[in-house]
């Protein structure tokens, strides 16, 4: 991204903040086992407000009539640099990265005394990380301490997560145009995945497939742990042990997307092993479809949040009576919760540069009306697992169908169309034919 699209959000920011100082670290780099680290992923906060993606690093945001933005940063280190790679060092990333000021990380707790004092208020987000709640603390008792000498430190503290939230669900041009890219990517990725599926094969090499398409385009690696649930696993929505052997006459659900540029896709497709519905479950499918095409329609500047939910929910219920799964009447089941047994999760979650992005759902207790430029998942599904009272046709039948929209002026743009979801596409599709 340009880097002055990163000044431009910095400079939002103060102008929300209007006085005090922010301070907003990076993400720690986490251990894997022994002196082996976790691929390393900056806080996303930090790296909205910076472009700056190297650990041990935090950025700290001056309001009043001269804001500034400083970074603190680790400095340059041949020798390290030998064994981990570049890094920028103070100067370097000043200046490629359009701070007013750098400095090394390691003089950060002595500086930030010396920045709290006489600022009204502090903007941080308390609560978030323990080691640096401490280090945030200590900061505030040196800058108290001194008092006697006519300093001041902030009387009010506030978490700047609330107005970074309120920044983040509007996406900007270049942020949707990194949110098409993955999209594109994980759509290739599901249709490789159909292509590869067949009885015999394992869960873990169909999860292969998708995760060579990742970076074959480009892509950083998956957005999240790719769920490649096989028959009943289907039915265990967080499952991500992608063992199992696939089996002849089995479901398919893989919920998965790639990161690019830091910015997330989350596509779910379900589809038959063997690459033919059976009638049942042709049936679940379809109900399963027909809801989230509900949804997708609610999704309009102006509707509420919830309103592509209630949409999916009115058509399951449905579609629940019809398959016998419940009885009664469609109102009766929605107000009962009696659905739930079989959709236990609501219609989407906000998508970004988190998977599950920021920003609240709900303002003063009524739900957030959807406005151009945010970006939503729509992914209703249907769980039936074995039990006697269901019918036998239907047991362990998961179905989930999950796509990206980018709200638009006059509706939507559903960004994963490209990944088959009609019977006929994925069927086609996995006969050797392409859709």
């Amino acid at each position: 991204m340009d880097m002055s699209t990163f000044a431009d959000r910095r400079a939002r920011l103060l102008e929300t903040m209007g006085r005090g100082i922010a301070v907003i670290p990076t993400a720690p780099e986490r251990l894997r086992s022994r002196d082996s680290h976790h691929p390393y992923r900056h806080d996303s906060y930090f790296y909205y407000l910076s472009g700056f993606s190297e650990p041990e690093a935090c950025l700290v945001l001056v309001a009043g009539a001269a804001p500034r933005a400083l970074l603190f940063c680790r400095e340059k280190d041949a020798e390290r640099e030998v064994w981990d790679g570049f890094r920028h060092g103070p100067a370097a990333a000043r200046e490629a990265f359009g701070f007013d000021d750098a400095f090394p990380i390691g003089s950060l707790d002595e500086r930030l005394a010396e920045l709290l004092a006489e600022q009204p208020v502090l903007h941080y987000s308390l609560g978030h990380d323990a080691d640096w709640d401490g280090r945030i603390v200590a900061a505030l008792n040196r800058a108290r301490a001194g008092a006697r000498g006519g300093a001041r430190a902030p009387a009010e503290i506030r978490d700047v997560r609330a107005a970074l939230d309120e920044m983040r669900l509007i996406k900007d041009a270049q942020e949707i145009a990194a949110m098409r890219r993955a999209a594109a990517i994980s759509c290739a990725a599901h249709r490789r995945a159909m292509r590869a599926c067949a009885p015999g094969r394992f869960e873990y090499e169909i999860e292969a497939e998708l995760l060579h398409e990742f970076r074959r385009a480009g892509a950083e690696g998956p957005a999240y742990a790719p769920i490649v649930a096989g028959g009943a696993s289907a039915c265990i929505l967080h499952y991500v042990d992608n063992r199992r052997p696939l089996r002849d006459g089995e479901l398919l659900l893989i919920d998965a997307g790639c990161e690019l540029d830091s910015y997330a896709a989350d596509i779910t497709r379900t589809f038959p092993v063997n690459g033919k519905f059976s009638p049942a479950q042709r049936d679940v499918y379809e109900l399963v479809l027909a809801a989230q095409q509900a949804a997708i329609a609610a999704v309009a500047p102006g509707r509420p949040w919830d309103a592509p939910h209630e949409a999916a929910l009115r058509v399951l219920a449905q579609g629940m009576l019809d398959l016998k799964l419940l009885a009664g009447s469609v109102d009766g089941a929605l107000e009962s919760g009696a659905y739930r047994r079989f959709y236990m999760h609501r219609t989407g979650h906000w998508l970004g540069l988190d998977v599950h992005d920021a920003g609240e759902y709900k303002v003063d207790g009524a739900w957030r009306p959807l406005a151009p430029g945010m970006t939503l998942t729509v992914e209703p599904g249907c769980y039936i697992r074995a039990a006697d009272d269901v019918p036998r046709a239907l047991w362990d039948i998961g179905v989930r169908i999950e796509d990206n929209a980018l709200v638009t002026p006059g509706g939507c743009e559903i960004l994963t169309e490209a990944a088959p979801k009609s019977v006929a596409a994925i069927e086609a599709l996995m006969a050797g034919g392409d859709a």
